[in-house]
């Protein structure tokens, strides 16, 4: 398979973030209607406000790689290209969050762990320390981040059209560090 990776990267504040990006209840709405709503530890409805994780952090560092296609690609394809990249940004960001004490990664969509989430089963996550959240389960506005942020729109599949581009987006979230001096 051919295509071409862009890797995208754009830093803000979370006071700015949260007033121009994040809309918790239109966003929990959307995902009201997806298969994974309330099947996996990483997917709404939440025991917690998701703007207290917003809150907890100063900064927002959004990763995102646009896939451009160089011919046309079967969903298929395109879904085994979208795991891939997917993976890439984990593993990205967990190298970042591991160099940034106090941060936490945010996944380029819903939680790939395991096979099966035990969430429906009523059993706790098996891995709660690499669980992460996405930018859009938590209320982010990710078309709008990845236009205004890094100047790339997202494309959707359309009947009888398959887009010449796809944007995965995952993002870290930072607190300030004071640094002492003498």
């Amino acid at each position: 398979m051919m295509y071409r990776t862009e890797r995208l990267e754009a830093s803000t504040d979370i006071a700015s973030y949260i007033d121009g990006y994040v809309d918790v209840e239109r966003f929990l709405a959307c995902c009201r209607e997806c298969p994974n709503y309330g099947q996996l530890w990483s997917c709404p409805p939440y025991d917690f406000d998701p703007l207290d994780i917003w809150r907890a952090f100063d900064t927002l560092t959004v990763l995102a790689y646009r896939v451009t296609w160089s011919r046309a690609y079967t969903e298929g394809e395109m879904d085994m290209v979208h795991d891939r990249i997917k993976q890439k940004i984990a593993d990205e960001l967990y190298v970042m969050e591991s160099h940034s004490p106090g941060s936490l990664s945010l996944s380029a969509g819903s939680c790939q762990l395991c096979e099966g989430c035990t969430r429906p089963c009523g059993q706790p996550c098996r891995y709660p320390n690499q669980l992460r959240y996405s930018i859009e389960s938590l209320g982010g506005n990710v078309g709008k981040t990845l236009t205004d942020l890094c100047g790339v729109r997202l494309e959707w599949i359309e009947e009888g059209k398959l887009p010449t581009h796809m944007v995965l987006a995952g993002g870290l979230l930072k607190k300030e560090v004071i640094k002492g001096g003498n």
